[in-house]
């Protein structure tokens, strides 16, 4: 699905999201310590990647993804800012990585789609470095009624539509909806974390819950 939609996934996501999408990344790696090499798991298109080596927060980052579509656009986009970066074709829940092979842990709107969200946690927490942080961004459900009311209203009804007439993909964003519903998040996902082995887990919900920002230590 995700290499279908390769071509207009960034557009779509910075359009659709009216560009709050591109602040919840700079959020999100504003709550990283500097660390010197870091696995983006999912990394796709490499939008949180670009920004964590612009902020320094990283000097050298490496992308695991199963889209090869996705990584080619990431790969260009780093290219062209000379970025240091390694892509890698894998799968989150079984990474081609050593134990403890990287200072820091990042995914941004990934783990909703692994098939197994606890051994995908795991593996995190395996690759990563004592000492380490893992800090995760992913959509969640707001709790208000009436922002519940209008984000199902526009995750139901006006984002497939548009999704589905510029991707030209009839499914992935009636996927994105049902995806969020069915996650965990908040207390949920950080107890998730706290059964793979993490410590010092907290959550910072953004735009009134719409996502989250989930960071803890190995």
């Amino acid at each position: 699905m995700f290499d279908r939609i390769a071509g207009t996934y960034d557009g779509l996501n910075h359009g659709l999201s009216l560009n709050i999408d591109r602040s919840w990344r700079r959020k999100t790696v504003k709550l990283m310590p500097p660390a010197q090499h870091v696995l983006d798991v999912a990394i796709g298109t490499a939008d949180l990647t670009i920004e964590m080596l612009r902020r320094g927060k990283a000097q050298q980052v490496t992308g695991l993804d199963l889209s090869d579509k996705m990584m080619a656009i990431g790969k260009a986009k780093c290219a062209k800012r000379k970025l240091n970066t390694t892509f890698v074709h894998g799968n989150a829940q079984e990474m081609p990585f050593a134990d403890e092979s990287f200072d820091g842990v990042t995914c941004a709107f990934g783990c909703r789609n692994f098939s197994d969200l606890d051994a995908g946690l795991r593996e995190m927490y395996r690759v990563l470095k004592v000492g380490g942080q893992v800090t995760i961004l992913e959509f969640s459900y707001p709790t208000n009624r009436v922002v519940r009311a209008i984000y199902d209203l526009y995750f139901t009804r006006v984002l497939p539509g548009i999704g589905r007439i510029v991707s030209r993909d009839k499914t992935a964003y009636t996927y994105l909806n049902r995806s969020v519903k069915s996650f965990c998040w908040g207390e949920a996902f950080v107890q998730r974390l706290h059964d793979a082995g993490f410590r010092n887990e907290h959550f910072t919900p953004l735009s009134l819950g719409i996502a989250t920002i989930y960071t803890a230590i190995k």
